[in-house]
């Protein structure tokens, strides 16, 4: 028999490699220093997650980026 899978699965992460100005990094460390981020890349990720659900309602809510697809155009 096939064990059971976890309710929630843990979402696959991918590697990005990115610029970003000194300045952004020297801030996500001092948060890092003060306890309110665990790494530069929560806080990267945490930038883009809050920016996606920001435009969310206006710009992507038709690409399907927060369901895993496509969601369906309403006719007008």
């Amino acid at each position: 028999m096939r064990k059971e899978r976890k309710k929630k699965e843990k979402k696959k992460m991918v590697s990005v490699t990115c610029s970003i100005p000194e300045i952004y990094d020297k801030n996500i460390q001092k948060l890092i220093g003060m306890n309110i981020l665990p790494s530069r890349s929560e806080g990267i990720r945490l930038a883009l997650r809050e920016y996606l659900q920001k435009e969310y309602n206006t710009n992507l809510k038709l690409l399907g980026f927060f369901n895993g697809k496509k969601e369906e155009k309403e006719e007008l």
